[in-house]
């Protein structure tokens, strides 16, 4: 890219903060970027993946915690790790940019992963095992405040990787140019590839020395991925493009809906005035937004009353009653998105099942093959390697055909909003076969009075296939979309918006988990769910339920949410030629 760092023309007296490490001469961004960035995500990836892949098993196992409060504590810390993602994208955006962020982020995460490590070597910090399947010790306030610590450090971490990584990626390319733009298309695809490998290496190996070795090694290992990563993705530093932090897109939005709510009474005439200034350069660079006639009732933010509302220099004298045009357009983009954020919620609540409850599932079936006891977490490898193995069919083989068949034309992918109606698709399938593998499950532990299931774990391999199929087309999906709906300069918000969908989704999975719980159990009935054996509980009728969700989830998308996709950049994104002519 010709841009190595975007600087901002605001201040013409004192130039933009440098970035981070001293300049190079060689080229910066692209790939050669991208394989750094990669690979530091790959690594983080193996890190922070091998504890969340078993962290159902090890506090099952190694805290005694047992039913509903499990899977509670499992999506309270999904949901924090996710939430915090917000705080990260507001302090890359506004204050130390996406780089730093990474690297603050990565150093809570390795932190957070070597009190982990502590909790599995020091059996002072943990309850003493169970004595029968059924007669545990809960562990002490004390022993899960310490727990709590490592896993809220943990959720820092991911609060400053999560929004960055992709942003920091695509900011590698340079999406004014067709070619850019195509290679963020494959970057997409190829960031999801690489940390799906890593994964599988973390849900075989990793998890296998964790269950069967060590918890101690099974954790060793993860924070010493940590440390790799950060040593990478400092090595990479002086190839990768700096955005230079313009300010919080967050404090804008309060501006612009304060303006327009000051403003609400005023009629839009074809005589309006709207306050729309010359463009800086870092906009030009991150791309800007024409005037569009939706929600018009934000557009009185830009709305010129009075000669007086500007100063000399025809500048706004009160941000927070006359907004520009740029900044109301940001506004009308985010709340453009939020309908298919709800799409987006409700497909994570069906992957989020397969965290907790199908793994627990694992646990009480067989799991024994030729005399080899498979480790539960390695059930996750179903989903991350049919996830991997479409991907891989998509972009080696079907897009090269495609390519040789239609040479010079636009090949043929997926649209956005096929892919996602896929993944709905997937979830429902995925719930409806999940419930009646569980029926089966617990009708033959019951047969054979027996804690554990004698039906093989090779049945529960459908529904994990499924959620992989969900991710792979709705996940992808969303996330692209996500990310081409914002300017350039607001993809850390992008990525936390898409992290914020799957804490949502965690959120409400442990409200739905909570609310079932307590409505199945009166009139002295046994509960759906809770307690420390599932064949005690009704799994097949809670999945049944997700499943009767996720199609309410389809009619809402097909109806509603769908008209709201859009494919490839946001069609408003002013012309090169509007560009120019404004600056």
């Amino acid at each position: 890219m010709k841009t190595q760092m975007m600087e901002d023309p605001e201040s013409p007296s004192s130039p933009p903060p440098p970035p981070p490490f001293p300049t190079s001469p060689r080229k910066r961004g692209g790939w050669k970027a991208i394989a750094f960035i990669l690979g530091n995500e790959s690594f983080e990836k193996l890190a922070s993946m091998s504890l969340i892949a078993n962290i159902t098993v090890y506090l099952r196992t190694k805290y005694n915690l047992e039913g509903v409060f499990l899977v509670n504590v499992v999506n309270i810390w999904s949901g924090c790790s996710n939430f915090t993602t917000l705080v990260g994208a507001f302090l890359s955006d506004a204050y130390i940019g996406k780089f730093l962020t990474l690297l603050f982020g990565s150093v809570f995460s390795l932190l957070g992963m070597g009190m982990m490590t502590l909790s599995a070597g020091i059996t002072n910090l943990r309850p003493p095992a169970c004595e029968t399947d059924s007669n545990c010790v809960q562990p002490r306030s004390w022993q899960l405040g310490f727990l709590f610590a490592a896993l809220s450090l943990l959720a820092i971490g991911s609060g400053g990787i999560r929004p960055c990584n992709i942003a920091f990626g695509a900011d590698q390319f340079d999406t004014r140019t067709e070619k850019g733009r195509s290679q963020l298309k494959s970057f997409f695809d190829w960031w999801y590839f690489s940390f799906t490998v890593a994964l599988i290496f973390a849900l075989t190996i990793v998890v296998y020395i964790q269950t069967s070795v060590s918890w101690v090694l099974g954790f060793a290992i993860p924070t010493g991925c940590f440390i790799i990563s950060i040593i990478i993705f400092l090595h990479g530093r002086h190839l990768y493009v700096y955005v230079t932090p313009r300010g919080s897109v967050f404090v804008d939005i309060f501006k612009v809906i304060n303006a327009s709510w000051r403003k609400r009474k005023l009629p839009i005439t074809l005589d309006s005035k709207f306050y729309d200034p010359p463009t800086l350069k870092s906009d030009q660079q991150s791309g800007i937004f024409a005037r569009t006639n939706r929600l018009k009732c934000i557009d009185k933010a830009a709305l010129i009353l009075d000669p007086s509302e500007l100063n000399s220099e025809g500048l706004a004298s009160n941000e927070w009653r006359l907004c520009t045009i740029q900044q109301v357009e940001v506004l009308k983009c985010l709340v453009g998105i939020i309908p298919v954020w709800f799409t987006a919620i409700a497909c994570f609540v069906v992957m989020d099942q397969m965290n907790t409850f199908g793994i627990l599932q694992v646990i009480q079936s067989n799991t024994i093959v030729r005399n080899f006891k498979v480790p539960p977490g390695w059930i996750g490898l179903t989903s991350m390697l049919t996830l991997a193995f479409w991907i891989f069919v998509f972009e080696c083989v079907y897009i090269p055909c495609a390519k040789k068949i239609n040479p010079g034309k636009d090949y043929a992918r997926l649209s956005t909003k096929q892919r996602i109606r896929i993944g709905i698709i997937m979830s429902i399938v995925c719930m409806v076969v999940a419930g009646f593998v569980e029926r089966r499950r617990r009708e033959l532990a019951l047969q054979h009075h027996s804690f554990t299931s004698p039906l093989s774990f090779a049945a529960l391999l459908p529904q994990f296939m499924l959620s992989g199929l969900l991710e792979a087309f709705a996940a992808v999906a969303i996330m692209e979309f996500f990310n081409n709906q914002v300017p350039e300069s607001m993809r850390s918000v992008a990525g936390s918006i898409f992290f914020l969908s799957l804490s949502i989704a965690s959120y409400l999975n442990t409200v739905l988990v909570n609310l079932v719980h307590s409505l199945s159990k009166r009139n002295g009935r046994a509960p759906w769910l809770g307690g420390h054996d599932l064949n005690a509980n009704r799994l097949d009728y809670f999945y049944f339920l997700v499943a009767g969700f996720a199609a309410i989830n389809f009619c809402y998308y097909n109806f509603f949410s769908s008209r709201f996709v859009f494919e490839g950049r946001r069609n408003d994104v002013a012309s090169d030629s509007s560009i120019k002519s404004k600056s």
